[in-house]
């Protein structure tokens, strides 16, 4: 494609990723676990070596309870544990690692990794780049513009916005919609009682948004549709709250993100610096050569 492209990272799923999947063996010169940092560490690393991207950055989670969705629903994420204290302070360091190695951090306390992500990508179609967005995060898929993709990294899968139609049923412009329909379990959104995924999808493919369906409501008896008229009796009494998971489900735009482009391209590391990061979370001598190669 002739449009530049910008790599945005979920880096919050890729910590918790490495968190469970690394062996509790790995520990600082100060004794305190960093598996995850390992596991995240080497994850960057063949991302940088394999993508060698221009413009990148990585977006990390800091709002579990103070993102502005918990204001307007305080049962947002609710059901979540707070990560220990261990896996707290692993957040920090993978953050360090992620600026040592040049690439920006985007970080927030009122909005999450998702609202930076989005902005991101918004501001930089303004500045004619298309965006690859590397996550399997289901919610990534309203961000999704015609020269767009997701990366789910893990398995090697890329799709676009068609993709997005083939995995769910409804188009990008529709997901947020589709999410408030039939809810959310890993965000603790609970949906409209009644309403699975796939009514949520087909009652989106006729009326085409929220908004047209619950104006219309009267009609979905009519549908043919299973239980069409329960549903639409469960519409009808839970409509503003299917209003208001729509603004936990939207993913912002407007978080703050640097308004020009260069601010997200991957500046050159320190070697000094690098040396005292390896040192001090004791890194082998292959991730040391691949974390200096990088830097070169």
């Amino acid at each position: 494609m002739s449009r530049p492209a910008v790599h945005l990272v979920d880096g919050s799923l890729y910590v918790f990723r490495a968190w469970h999947s690394m062996p509790d063996e790995f520990h600082d010169v100060d004794g305190h676990p960093v598996n995850a940092v390992h596991g995240f560490t080497r994850f960057l690393c063949e991302l940088l070596e394999r993508v060698k991207p221009e413009h990148v950055a990585v977006a990390f989670d800091a709002s579990l309870t103070t993102s502005f969705r918990n204001a307007i629903y305080p049962a947002y994420k609710a059901n979540r544990e707070l990560p220990p204290p261990d896996l707290e302070h692993q957040f920090v360091l993978c953050r360090e690692v992620t600026q040592a190695l040049g690439v920006p951090v985007l970080i927030d306390h009122s909005f999450e990794a998702d609202d930076l992500i989005g902005s991101a990508m918004w501001t930089l179609r303004g500045h004619g780049f298309r965006s690859v967005i590397v996550s399997a995060d289901k919610d990534f898929g309203q961000l999704l513009g015609e020269f767009d993709e997701q990366w789910d990294y893990a398995r090697n899968l890329r799709w676009g916005p068609a993709g997005v139609h083939e995995k769910l049923g409804v188009h990008p412009h529709q997901v947020a919609d589709y999410l408030a329909l039939c809810g959310d379990a890993v965000d603790n959104i609970p949906g409209v009682p009644g309403v699975g995924a796939k009514t949520a999808a087909a009652l989106l493919s006729h009326f085409g948004s929220l908004d047209a369906l619950l104006d219309r409501v009267d009609e979905v008896p009519f549908l043919r549709l299973r239980g069409a008229a329960s549903c639409a009796a469960k519409l009808r009494e839970h409509a503003e709250s299917a209003r208001l998971y729509r603004r936990l489900t939207r993913i912002a735009l407007d978080a703050p993100v640097p308004p020009e482009a260069d601010a997200l391209r991957r500046l050159r590391g320190e070697t000094e610096g690098m040396d005292a990061l390896c040192e001090r979370l004791r890194f082998g001598p292959l991730t040391r050569t691949r974390l200096k190669a990088l830097l070169t």
